[in-house]
C-alpha cells in the first residue's frame, strides 16, 4: 500500500510534534513538576500519537475501499487489524 504524500506529511507533522511534547515530559519529571500537569501532557502526548495512527489507518481503509481486487480483501483485513491494534 502507497500513501499519499499529503497523508505522509501530515502524519510526520504529527509525530514530530509528539516527539517535542515526550522532550517536555522529561524535561518536567526532571524538574519534579507536579503530578497533574506531567500527566495531563502524556495524555496529549497519546492523543497526537493516536490520531497519527489513525490518520494511517484512515488513509489505508480509503485506498482498500477503492480497491476491488483479492488483494483489496487481504489489506482490509490487516487494516482491521491495526484499526484494533490502536483501540
Amino acid at each position: 500500500m502507497e500513501l499519499n504524500e499529503d497523508v505522509v506529511a501530515d502524519v510526520r507533522k504529527r509525530l514530530r510534534r509528539a516527539q517535542g511534547q515526550v522532550g517536555g515530559l522529561i524535561q518536567m519529571i526532571d524538574e519534579g513538576r507536579e503530578c497533574r500537569e506531567v500527566i495531563i501532557q502524556l495524555a496529549a502526548v497519546s492523543r497526537a500519537l493516536d490520531r497519527a495512527g489513525f490518520r494511517l489507518i484512515a488513509s489505508g481503509l480509503e485506498q482498500c475501499l477503492s480497491d476491488d481486487s483479492e488483494q483489496g480483501a487481504a489489506d482490509r483485513e490487516q487494516l482491521e487489524k491495526l484499526f484494533l491494534t490502536l483501540a
